[in-house]
């Protein structure tokens, strides 16, 4: 017999060789019935692997992330061998589950599929799943599986398999087809009831340039074609507020292939929109007690050598800019910190002095390959919201609990309001990753977790997430369709002040290393406009929307007055434009509804004799005629409602 220990600290004795299934009908059959997938001792399994030692279980159903990654994961097998049947002079590479749904890169050789050949590829995916067929694991020599691959002409496979060690070499079957796997699948075909190819896209094999590109195949499945419908549904919404799309429609930006990919170029209404999110954050900084500094767009190729960004980073950055002098090579920044710790090394503080908050909205510029660039999500040169707190071992605590505050203002301000927080730590396995010693990590680490526990945060820790210099704190962001997004970086860094030679002069008349906090409540300007555009379908907040409301006289001749409302929304601070075109007001409220203007003013005969407005809300709904001064109230007290004092 051995001892199986469950999550909820339970122990089951069961007989040597019993598998996780054998396990759950122990519990219960309906348990039985809903696990697809399973942990031993650390260790993904799979659901009939034979236990034959002591040790931790937890079963996974589809209500998990463990579980939808075995049951991708697992689609991802049954779409490769559908493609392997349709098209037998395919190749295929690599396939993994990600976070919605799978894909499998294919090299199709000369042919290449389109959206026409996506149901075909689906009818016999579900062909296979409605099969039932067992996924089964078996351990190959690293000779047989190089054979296996080689008499089927497949060299993406062979370049995999001659990076492994003999040993550690396995492949999984399912029906007739066989496939390099390391393992982690459902118990058979069955379970999936809804399959749905997605889309196709380029990409180069290993993610190489230069090497071929392959055709990326998307894919998601599920138990139950009721959820299959649901998602569609929600990708449908996903594609009506692409920021994209909204953000030419709103103008707000716009990208132009002489200046060049991934260099967003802001139109008016987005510059506004910028400058108020940008005012927004250094008016609850300078509460905060942060000070405002500007640090160039270049540095010279040693301040990144120093900091360790060169290293790290180089491959991703834009190539050195050379001088005429010789030797001399400057670099577009990746990264505002090491500036930062230059203004800091420009005085000599004492401990009295601390702590220093420099903030700064900082361009820099990464390198991204052409085919990750999308929209403002991934581009090659943005603007953060960066600031560094130098601060002493003893106020490290108060400085990241406060930096916590400032960012839950940030995003509760802009209706972020469903969010958990990710602790970002050390891969203990890895070490090579990271720069500083293993006492300072683990400093920093604990810093972190007391900090989001005395804040009372809902957090989970997460291993091998952490910044090559230190560990974070990232809040993770659930939007209106539910997806979630990393916004709110916090990190505490203990080794950019050693790499820097940064001191303050301690009480006891001695120099001491500060320590370095980053932070970035919106991240990226860029990236974070994005993410606001499609949570808000481009209904921005009141206070930060750059036309609050736009008036509507019903003929020439109420222009006048028009213009005479203007300008008292102008003086009790309302944005607000006129449009006085020779087209119908029902026109000219089509185009502010699509526009996304909250409000709509519209004034003729009647409105001018009472000295009154009749006010439209975006989305029809009538509020009536009221005057200028009670729709500035309005308007007041719906900013005051959303937007808090810091």
């Amino acid at each position: 017999m051995i001892k199986i220990t469950l999550p909820d600290g339970a122990v089951k004795e069961v007989s040597n060789g019993s598998s996780p299934m054998d396990v759950a009908k122990s519990i219960s059959e309906g348990l039985a019935r809903n696990v697809i997938s399973a942990k031993f001792n650390d260790s993904i399994v799979e659901v009939t692997t034979p236990l034959t030692t002591d040790g931790s279980l937890t079963l996974y159903t589809w209500n998990n992330t463990e579980g939808k990654t075995a049951f991708w994961h697992s689609s991802a097998h049954v779409l490769a061998q559908a493609i392997e049947e349709l098209y037998p002079n395919a190749k295929l590479t690599i396939g993994p589950a990600i976070e919605k749904g799978f894909y499998y890169d294919v090299d199709f050789g000369e042919r290449s599929i389109s959206e026409k050949d996506f149901p075909t590829i689906e009818k016999k995916a579900l062909e296979i799943a409605r099969g039932k067929h067992d996924f089964k694991m078996k351990a190959v020599s690293k000779d047989d599986a190089l054979k296996f691959y080689t008499d089927r002409n497949n060299p993406y496979k062979v370049e995999l398999i001659e990076n492994l060690e003999d040993g550690t070499i396995t492949f999984c079957d399912h029906s007739t087809f066989t496939d390099l796997c390391r393992g982690g699948h459902i118990p058979n075909t069955g379970i999936i009831k809804a399959f749905k190819v997605l889309s196709a896209a380029g990409a180069y094999w290993r993610g190489d340039e230069k090497n071929k590109q392959l055709t990326r195949v998307y894919g998601i499945s599920f138990p139950k074609q009721k959820e299959l419908t649901e998602y569609l549904e929600l990708l449908e919404e996903a594609k009506k507020r692409d920021h994209r799309k909204l953000g030419r429609e709103l103008e707000l930006f716009t990208f132009s292939q002489k200046v060049g990919q991934g260099l967003p170029l802001w139109l008016p209404n987005g510059a506004a929109l910028r400058e108020r999110l940008e005012q927004f954050l250094k008016k609850a900084q300078k509460k905060a007690g942060y000070e405002m500094v500007v640090s160039p767009h270049i540095g010279q190729k040693e301040l990144y050598v120093t900091s360790g960004h060169y290293a790290k980073y180089g491959e991703d950055s834009f190539q050195p800019i050379h001088t005429p002098k010789d030797d001399e090579e400057f670099l577009l920044k990746p990264m505002n910190c090491p500036h930062h710790c230059e203004i800091y090394n420009s005085f000599h503080f004492s401990y009295k002095d601390l702590p220093k908050r420099y903030a700064e909205f900082g361009t820099v510029y990464r390198y991204e390959q052409s085919g990750e660039l999308h929209g403002l999500t991934r581009v090659r040169g943005f603007t953060q919201d960066d600031a560094h707190i130098f601060c002493t071992p003893e106020q490290l605590n108060d400085e990241f609990k406060n930096v916590i505050d400032l960012s839950l203002y940030v995003l509760t301000s802009l209706g972020f309001d469903d969010f958990t927080a990710q602790v970002s730590v050390r891969d203990l396995d890895n070490p090579e990753k990271y720069i500083g010693e293993p006492e300072n990590w683990e400093k920093a680490e604990n810093a972190i977790i007391n900090a989001a526990k005395e804040k009372g945060l809902d957090f989970v820790i997460e291993s091998g997430e952490a910044a090559f210099y230190g560990p974070k704190l990232d809040f993770m962001v659930k939007d209106a369709l539910g997806r979630s997004w990393q916004l709110g970086t916090i990190q505490v860094d203990y080794n950019l002040p050693e790499r820097f030679n940064l001191t303050y002069k301690g009480s006891d008349n001695e120099l001491h290393r500060p320590i370095m906090i980053h932070r970035a409540p919106f991240g990226s300007m860029e990236r974070f406009v994005a993410i606001l555009l499609e949570h808000t379908g481009g209904n921005f907040p009141l206070w930060l929307i750059p036309n609050q409301a736009m008036v509507l006289p019903v003929s020439e001749k109420h222009e006048k007055y028009a213009e005479k409302v203007l300008n008292s929304l102008e003086n009790n601070e309302i944005r607000a434009l006129i449009d006085n075109r020779n087209e119908t007001v029902g026109k000219k409220i089509r185009e502010a509804e699509m526009k996304k203007v909250p409000f709509m003013l519209i004034m003729g005969e009647q409105e001018e004799s009472s000295n009154t407005i009749s006010v439209r809300r975006h989305g029809g709904e009538d509020l009536g005629s009221i005057s200028v001064e009670a729709f500035s109230d309005l308007v007041a007290t719906e900013i005051n409602s959303t937007l808090k004092s810091f």
